[in-house]
């Protein structure tokens, strides 16, 4: 048993390090944009792969723990908007709140593992390719330098911050970027100008 998880650990690692060489391949040529550029674009690549991953993968029990709970919770609503309030609450209290609590927690629990899928686990990993790829003895290689940019000091002597710190930051920024530029997106495309309606002409 342990030989055998020795092997599956060996191809694991000749995996990754197969990954990290062709990644290595593909950002080679835009080093000399600088190490700030670069980390900025790997993490835009990011961002977008994440959003466009999570947008179209889905499984079919999330789907079919979707369209249950959807149902249980209109039942649910329905019978709350009665008119007869106190009617409403008993038809809300006769339905099976148990089975709508076990198809949230699942319904929950399946959106989670497909978030962690989906966005925690690219990031993840990008996270450790840079963290790797541009560590202070590969920055100094590369660049002439052990950082990415400096920090002013309470001391007035600059901090050196890593490639890390600058991935956080550039993922940070690009999500502040996407939602605005979502949003002015969704502003322009509104029908009419300044999101008023266009009125019809006669004859049109």
């Amino acid at each position: 048993m342990d030989e055998f998880l020795d092997i599956v650990w060996l191809k694991i690692i000749a995996l990754t390090q197969t990954v990290v060489n062709a990644m290595d391949v593909i950002v080679s040529p835009l080093n000399v944009l600088g190490p700030g550029m670069v980390i900025f674009m790997l993490v835009f690549v990011t961002v977008a792969f994440t959003k466009l991953f999570k947008r179209f993968y889905t499984t079919k029990r999330y789907e079919t723990l979707k369209k249950e709970f959807n149902h249980w919770a209109d039942i649910r609503k329905q019978a709350m908007e009665i008119e007869n309030r106190e009617k409403g609450k008993r038809l809300a209290k006769n339905i099976d709140q148990a089975k709508l609590n076990k198809v949230y927690y699942d319904y929950f629990f399946e959106g989670f593992l497909k978030n962690i899928l989906t966005t925690i686990l690219p990031v993840l990993l990008m996270a450790a390719y840079v963290n790797e790829a541009y560590n202070p003895d590969r920055l100094s290689d590369l660049f002439g330098k052990s950082y990415v940019f400096k920090v002013p000091g309470l001391g007035g002597e600059p901090t050196p911050a890593g490639a890390l710190v600058w991935f956080v930051l550039s993922l940070i920024l690009v999500h502040i970027l996407w939602a605005v530029t979502k949003k002015m997106l969704k502003k322009k495309n509104r029908p009419g100008l300044n999101g008023k309606p266009d009125i019809e002409k006669p004859g049109s």
